[in-house]
């Protein structure tokens, strides 16, 4: 894993997903902070530096997507995967590119989920590489 990883930022509204997703990912020896919200999230005065967001695309107070589009105004802009039990054409097409690493519909039993976390925290931002 880079230097650079930082924790995972789990955004969902759902308790036992939000719990199950911090259980996993810790027995992966990943860092993982859990917010149940937008205005949770939005209202951290402390977020790390560096890290990777894995967001339901209906957290409470908005959607995902405009979650992501947020932070992204405040600077905030790490990678971003986007969880969703109803997964389709419309969403995936909504779901920007450069925003969203990857769209993954629940459940996530497969290890796509942890395959893209590692991806997403051993990317640096061009932002915040080192200049020889």
């Amino acid at each position: 894993m880079s230097q650079h990883a930082g924790p995972v930022l789990v955004v969902d509204d759902d308790d036992a997903v939000r719990n199950s997703l911090k259980f996993a990912l810790e027995l992966e020896g990943l860092s993982v902070r859990l917010y149940k919200g937008a205005a949770e999230i939005l209202a951290e005065a402390d977020l790390p530096r560096h890290g990777c967001l894995v967001i339901d695309d209906a957290v409470a107070g908005m959607d995902g997507i405009e979650l992501v589009r947020q932070l992204r105004q405040r600077q905030i802009r790490y990678p971003a995967i986007l969880i969703t039990s109803r997964a389709n054409h419309r969403l995936r097409g909504k779901a920007p590119c450069p925003a969203f690493q990857t769209v993954l519909e629940k459940p996530l039993q497969d290890g796509r989920l942890l395959d893209s976390i590692h991806l997403a925290l051993a990317t640096v931002p061009a932002d915040l590489r080192e200049t020889p």
